[in-house]
């Protein structure tokens, strides 16, 4: 107890680094989780309307809940690094509300499309829908790499390159997550935009590290050390495996391939900003985190309300695993 509320010493002397990893994990749980709904109303847009509505029985009871681990990103790296949250947020105010309006219009489009049977109502919403899915992981990717390579500017080339490649990502995660939820045609045809995509995001991938390595020459050491190597291999193999697993009508294998591949450009992402947490303003995990009295107290708030996330959303997805069928849509 009196290290819990000690103003001089951490619980533990790795917390600091602990709390890192919490906005790096939810992060990346935002990315795959949210990834599906992403990807899958990109996928919609070539989709019949009996199509449509089985994609939209797949998205509808998860991707509210989604966006939970949205909102703990934020609260994780405000309660941890506070004057991270405020830069982030003042430095890319523009980007930040861009990317709320894109969720927006997601949101909006799934749903209002169902308040009204006239063609050009539906088709209106179908299309805010698909822009929304689109552009919401496209900024998001240029949000985290003007984030991690501390760009003033959105509309470098850096942060421009990895918004496409997220894209393609979510792509990859979205026809695994319907491989999964659906059959027959629709099945068939998301299998093949799956395994396009994978060849893209790798392809991009690459891109991106040449790019990265071109243009910002403070992370040539990174890109050239052995756990970016890592990442690659591990992105190689994941990509393969998640063509073969299609290729032969595995879902929940290349479901958890993609997962596999969306998990190592998390690492790759944390690999780029460790140790520092603001790139832009100079500061390092160490010079940012908040004292010790207040970290200690949220850790142990954080250690209570975390599980309890986790089991809702193993309950939550347990709950709705079975295949999407037309008349459980959205509505």
């Amino acid at each position: 107890m009196t290290k819990l509320l000690s103003d001089s010493a951490y619980l533990l002397e790795s917390l600091p680094e602990i709390w890192f990893g919490l906005v790096v994990v939810s992060l990346g749980v935002y990315l795959l989780l949210d990834g599906f709904d992403f990807g899958l109303g990109i996928l919609y847009a070539e989709a019949d309307e009996a199509e449509r509505q089985t994609m939209l029985a797949a998205f509808g009871p998860v991707w509210k809940a989604n966006e939970v681990w949205l909102v703990l990103f934020g609260t994780v790296l405000f309660a941890g690094f506070p004057v991270v949250y405020a830069n982030l947020l003042s430095r890319h105010y523009l980007l930040v509300f861009a990317i709320l309006f894109a969720l927006s219009l997601r949101g909006l489009g799934s749903k209002l499309r169902e308040e009204r049977d006239d063609e050009p109502w539906v088709r209106f919403w179908d299309a805010c829908f698909v822009v929304g899915s689109a552009t919401s992981p496209f900024l998001l990717g240029v949000f985290v790499a003007s984030w991690v390579l501390g760009t003033p500017s959105a509309l470098a080339a850096g942060p421009f390159v990895i918004g496409v490649t997220v894209v393609a990502l979510t792509i990859v995660l979205g026809a695994a997550f319907l491989g999964v939820k659906t059959d027959g045609e629709l099945r068939a045809r998301v299998g093949r935009r799956g395994q396009l995509a994978t060849a893209v995001y790798v392809g991009l991938f690459v891109l991106t590290a040449i790019v990265l390595y071109g243009r910002y020459p403070g992370l040539q050491s990174v890109l050239l050390s052995g756990s970016t190597v890592a990442v690659v291999a591990a992105t190689v193999a994941f990509a393969v495996g998640n063509v073969v697993a299609i290729a032969h009508d595995r879902f929940r294998i290349a479901l958890v391939s993609a997962a596999g591949i969306a998990g190592a450009f998390v690492v790759f992402v944390a690999t780029l900003l460790y140790p520092q947490v603001d790139p832009a303003a100079g500061l390092t995990i160490a010079d940012a985190v908040v004292s010790p009295l207040p970290l200690n107290m949220t850790t142990l708030v954080a250690a209570i309300f975390l599980p309890i996330i986790v089991g809702y959303f193993v309950f939550l997805y347990s709950l709705f695993s079975g295949p999407a069928r037309p008349e459980e849509s959205y509505s």
